[in-house]
């Protein structure tokens, strides 16, 4: 008997113990350990943060599904690896402390087979002011979407008395991913402020890490659109500049007051930004798990980067950015040290960043980290379970399934204003989300697979996307006919 253990029940996680569970014989077990007691569709956060849905539209509770399906859940948070067991347990297990109501309390799980889907550390710490107990907002979560839902009411309502206000939309640090989530909310923001007819009085600011628009961490890409070929830098630069959303490129938020936000761009300049709000997404680092060696030696670097994400199947030699390759990224999650240890989704280390990295003038890193969020983390969730399943009932010596970004591609609907009859959405694809030039000389990608439309079919598709992942989260009868 196997006992399969899953830290994390987001996309990458929840998918992934429910695949399990579903094809693992009865006499092996899956338990989850995640230190929330309920499930986030995070893509639809932005939703919640301008006031057009409610956070339990966007969320729902774990322990009835895994009860439903035979999961063991376990409210906590991993706190420590032990891959080769230690003096309490021989065998491999990790420690959690508590989250639910005996907070605190610290137990062993034993393991057989560890997946670590822990999902992003929310940094807020990395720039002075940042993150909604400071100066700024966020739609990380569902609370601190409500938050920024209900400061934005606010400043529709003095915009209506008359005042005119400045709104920025962002993220707040020169190495943040999920420049895409930011992108979403400023124009469901433009779009929720010319419903309110309050739109001219407001200056609406883009601020971002990337060199230009259209980068949103994947270096940017050439797409199909009207039968013409169009850079994504193109792309995104006429829908700001149609609904006359002023943007900046190339900035690093060094600190955020409350009523400013203070940047440096690439050419090493300092500037000040007067806003009255500010909703900038953190940079992400990995949870602060400790990894011990069987005798209690410290081995958390050999398993870790040094932002907290877990090594694995990738080339993660210095290079130079000319030097990278689409073979550098991991195939199947694997942690080199340790093979029945695992790690998808955030989690995961990527080996290099895709965009081009830069630094200002002043030497200071601005450019985004890669993103591996919603549809490659359930890829990534499906391929291992199947790997998995291999080694556990087949006796398999490794994985045999593969989900590496720079092989599988990506599709993204990325919500312009949400409105049955008057909303929109920009929908993209790309094959493979890592470039390959040495398969796709011209461009690093198959542009037979990569393209990008805007129109209301996009936010009907985003609105009917929103409740079938809803569904297949909940585990509804047939959920795993809808594909990741």
């Amino acid at each position: 008997m196997a006992h399969v253990v899953v830290l994390g029940a987001g996309i990458a996680g929840h998918t992934a113990a429910l695949l399990l569970r579903r094809k693992l014989p009865r006499d092996h077990t899956v338990t989850v350990v995640s230190p929330k007691p309920t499930y986030n569709w995070i893509p639809s956060n932005i939703w919640v943060g301008v006031g057009m849905m409610k956070p339990e539209e966007v969320t729902f509770e774990l322990s009835p599904v895994y009860a439903r399906h035979g999961i063991e859940f376990r409210q906590a948070k991993a706190v420590e690896f032990w891959p080769e067991g230690g003096a309490s347990a021989q065998s491999p297990h990790i420690v959690a402390e508590s989250t639910g109501h005996d907070g605190g309390q610290r137990f062993q799980v034993p393991y057989d087979y560890l997946v670590n889907a822990t999902g992003p550390r929310l940094n807020f710490a990395a720039t002075p002011g940042l993150g909604p107990e400071a100066n700024s907002l966020s739609v990380c979560t569902p609370e601190h979407a409500i938050q920024a839902a209900r400061s934005l009411q606010e400043i529709i309502g003095r915009l209506k008395k008359g005042e005119q206000l400045t709104l920025v939309v962002g993220v707040g640090h020169g190495q943040c991913t999920c420049e895409g989530a930011a992108f979403e909310y400023v124009f469901n923001v433009d779009f929720v402020l010319r419903q309110a007819r309050v739109r001219e009085r407001a200056r609406l600011v883009f601020l971002t890490n990337e060199a230009e628009l259209g980068d949103f961490g994947v270096g940017g890409t050439h797409i199909r659109r009207g039968g013409y070929r169009v850079h994504s830098k193109t792309f995104a630069e006429s829908l700001y500049a149609e609904r006359n959303i002023e943007w900046i490129t190339g900035a690093h938020v060094q600190k955020v007051e409350p009523r400013a936000v203070y940047y440096e761009t690439l050419d090493g300049e300092e500037h000040e930004l007067a806003c009255d709000f500010a909703m900038l997404l953190p940079p992400f680092a990995g949870q602060p798990i400790k990894a011990f060696g069987r005798g209690g030696a410290d081995i958390t670097q050999e398993l870790f980067t040094p932002n907290g994400f877990m090594r694995v199947d990738a080339d993660y030699s210095q290079k130079p950015f000319e030097q990278w390759r689409a073979t550098d990224w991991p195939k199947t999650y694997q942690s080199p040290r340790f093979k029945n240890l695992f790690a998808i989704g955030i989690a995961f280390a990527p080996p290099h960043p895709i965009s081009k990295p830069r630094k200002s003038k002043r030497g200071t890193p601005i450019s985004p980290a890669p993103p591996r969020t919603g549809m490659p983390s359930a890829v990534m969730a499906k391929a291992l379970s199947e790997s998995l399943l291999g080694m556990i009932v087949y006796d398999l010596p490794g994985p045999t399934r593969t989900a590496s970004l720079a092989e599988i591609g990506a599709s993204c609907v990325a919500s312009a204003g949400a409105s049955w009859a008057r909303g929109t959405a920009a929908s993209m694809t790309m094959f493979p989300v890592v470039p390959d030039y040495e398969r796709y000389p011209e461009f690093g990608r198959d542009l037979r697979y990569t393209f990008g439309e805007i129109g209301s079919a996009g936010h009907w598709i985003k609105k009917i996307l929103h409740y079938m992942f809803i569904y297949k989260a909940r585990g509804r009868p047939g959920w795993w006919l809808i594909p990741e």
